[in-house]
């Protein structure tokens, strides 16, 4: 495993679309393990490809409940609203209060190709529509309410 550069805000790639995943091969296992190193090792609680300048449909994320890979994933059922505080390993020292479905059901495929449903609520709802964002080229800061500064946060 390796940690990885994350992108930030004003690399091209990060407004880009990323492709879909054909096949898991052993790049795509690498790539997953190293996501999940880069992303702990940033003290994040998700990471999408694009942050590490690969344009594949791709997110890590752990909330504290264990690591969530997930690969092609796609928001099937969205509902409720939430108002939260975000912030984005892209977009260091900036934090704002973002609306978020309450609860999200995605599905995906797992690092061995089997496809899966993932339910959250709360800050794993958050998460997941968060780096999903991500793969579509959209930033947290896209859908700011209102910026916060560190001590509100």
């Amino acid at each position: 495993m390796a940690n990885r550069i994350i992108r930030r805000v004003g690399d091209d790639v990060l407004r880009k679309v990323a492709r879909p995943v054909d096949t898991i091969n052993k790049s795509i296992i690498t790539l997953l393990d190293d996501m999940a190193e880069t992303m702990r090792s940033a003290n994040g609680v998700g990471l999408a490809a694009p942050q590490v300048g690969i344009l594949k449909r791709i997110v890590v994320i752990d909330v504290g409940s264990g690591l969530i890979e997930l690969v092609n994933p796609e928001i099937i059922h969205a509902e409720g609203k939430q108002i939260e505080v975000e912030g984005c390993l892209s977009v260091p020292g900036k934090w704002g209060e973002v609306e978020r479905p309450a609860k999200v059901v995605v599905k995906a495929l797992n690092r061995n190709g089997e496809e899966i449903q993932i339910e959250g609520e709360g800050l794993l709802a958050r998460a997941l529509c968060h780096e999903i964002d991500h793969l579509d080229g959209e930033l947290f800061i896209d859908k700011v309410i209102r910026f916060v500064e560190p001590d509100e946060k």
